[in-house]
This record gives C-alpha cells, structure tokens and sequence, in this order.
C-alpha cells in the first residue's frame, strides 16, 4: 500500500503535523480534534489498493471507478453525499516532440479529508504540498484548500502551455507565408490542431466545473475560499480565450495554406499548358509538311525547308511572348 501513496499528513489550524502513519488512523484524529483534515496524495492506484481507501473513507464507488478509468474522464463536478468529486485534466509540453502531454488529477474532499489521485508524469503534486504549506491561512479553509490549489497549479499550468503553444504558431505562421517554404506544411497545421484539440479537451470542459466551485450550494466548500476560487475562474475563462484564437488561427492558416496550393497548382497547369501550346506550333507544321503531298507548295523549292522552320520559330517567339506577358511563363 505504501508504494502509492505520496504522502499523508494532518493539518491543524493551517500547519502539517505529525499523526499517525497509518491514513485511517490519521483521518480518525483529525475528525477527533475537530478543526484538522488529513490529506493524502495517491500516484496511480491499483483497484485493490484505492478501494481500501475507498472502504475507509466512503467514497461513492461510482466515483472511486472514475478514479481507476482516469484516462477515459472528462473534467466535471460531483456531489455525493460523503464527499465532493472533481476531475482535472493537467497537461504539458514535450518539447522534445512539440507534443502535448495530458494526465489527470482526481479530488477528493469531504469530512476531515482531501485525496489527490493523480494519472500521468504531467503535473506532480509534491511541490504543490509544499506552497500550500507555505500559506497556512489557506489551509486553514480547510480539505476544500486542497482542490483549490490542484485547480490553480493547472491552470497555471494551462496558461503556460497556451503561451508555448503561441510561440510555436508564430513560427508556424512564418513558415506557412515565407517565399521558399518546405514541403509538408499542411501536415505540421494539421498535427499541431490535434494538438489544441488535446489541450481543449481539457479546458473548456473545465469551464463548468469552476463556475459550479464559486456558487454557495456546493458543499465542503467554506465562503471565504470562494474569491480563489473565483481568480481561477477567470484565469480559466483566459485560457478558453486564448485556445479559441488558436484554434481560430490554425483554421485560416490551413485556409491560407490550400489556398496558395491551389495557386501554386494553377500557376503550373498554365505553364503546362503555355509549353504545350509551343510545342503544338512546330509538331502541327511539321506534320502538314511531312504528308509528302507532290502538289503542296513550296514542297519543291529551295526556300521551303527554311521557309517551314522559320515560320515555326516566328509562331513560338509570338505565342512565348504572348505567355510571358500574361504571366503563364
């Protein structure tokens, strides 16, 4: 069971203390002392594993099996009634790759407690136990403290990986509209919008969520956490903002990018076209001389030969004039 668990502590009155080692135990006192919660940090639990703490703490098992299918959940909100359920999805960037990375964060909070389940290597919680630590006055609000701060540290985290992202469409903006781009531009727009679909994926469900948190009806929530909660609120509503511009952005640089496709496609087939019409000229008058005709005129003159080409190169010279003055060559 220990191989699971991150952490597990008791605070009273806004300070970690020392409790017992054991996590039933520790919720134990600190329902006992009456103004402390325990919080307790899992990193990809087994079914075995998180239903033990499920038994110890009454979760819904609705929400301990959202907990186990963590890739398969949506952000969202809900109420039960021994606890208070969120899902956040945390996401990242690999640079390396110039990939998203998406994990999630489930909550916990209720009567004493607060338990963080965490899925994926994006967003590590140990050091946000740390800042919450730094701030008792926050903690002193109690298990709801906890997921507050989960919601902050990931949509900071949101807001960072917005203005990643921005930096690599610029470049991408740049590449798309320069005179000699490279070959396979449409695949890079089309990678990079799977991309902010991803990321999408895991904000704007999270809109809902984050307006319930600031309302009074939601329980294990005390008032004076809700203008916080409020800031991530609007943090939250930013990053929406800035997602749909760059949704918005890619489309009509796709956009741009056909369509100087079909340019560049139509440019070549006049030019195609300008060639075939040259080469038609001689290939024409050298078939109408090479029928062999006894009677065709100046057939057997000295000057027909000369004659036949030159009036081959004067019709090229006109028609490649022609062309090059109406933009085809």
């Amino acid at each position: 069971m220990s191989g699971m668990i991150v952490d597990c502590a008791v605070y009273r009155d806004g300070q970690r203390t020392e409790g017992p080692a054991d996590f039933s135990d520790a919720l134990d006192a600190a329902r006992a002392d009456g103004d402390a919660f325990v919080w307790i940090g899992l990193h990809e639990p087994t079914s075995e594993e998180l239903d033990l703490v499920a038994s110890e703490f009454g979760l819904h098992p609705l929400a301990v099996e959202d907990a186990l299918t963590a890739a398969h959940q949506r952000p969202k909100l809900e109420v039960y009634p021994e606890s208070l359920f969120t899902v956040v999805k945390t996401a990242g960037y690999h640079a390396a790759e110039r990939a998203v990375e998406v994990g999630e964060v489930l909550v916990f909070i209720g009567d004493a407690f607060a338990i963080t389940v965490r899925h994926g290597a994006v967003s590590p919680l140990a050091s946000l136990r740390k800042d919450l630590e730094a701030q008792p006055d926050l903690l002193r609000h109690g298990p709801a403290a906890v997921l507050y701060g989960v919601c902050d540290r990931v949509v900071d985290d949101y807001l960072d990986l917005a203005a990643t992202l921005q930096g690599d469409l610029d470049e991408l903006e740049a590449e798309v509209f320069a005179p000699g781009r490279s070959r396979g531009v449409a695949e890079r727009i089309y990678g990079f919008k799977r991309q902010v679909v991803a990321f999408r994926r895991g904000t704007a469900p999270l809109q809902e969520p984050a307006t319930r948190l600031v309302r009074a009806d939601v329980p294990y929530v005390q008032e004076g956490l809700r203008p916080y909660l409020r800031d991530v609120l609007d943090h939250l509503t930013k990053v929406n903002e800035l997602v749909d511009g760059l949704d918005r952005l890619l489309s009509d640089i796709l956009s741009a990018n056909l369509a100087q496709v079909s340019v560049q496609q139509n440019d070549d087939m006049r030019k195609i076209s300008a060639w075939a019409a040259l080469a038609a000229v001689p290939t024409l008058i050298a078939g109408i001389y090479g029928m062999n005709f006894d009677h065709m005129p100046e057939l057997h003159e000295v000057w027909g030969y000369p004659a036949a080409v030159a009036l081959m190169v004067g019709v090229c010279a006109v028609l490649h004039r022609f062309f090059k003055r109406a933009g085809w060559l």
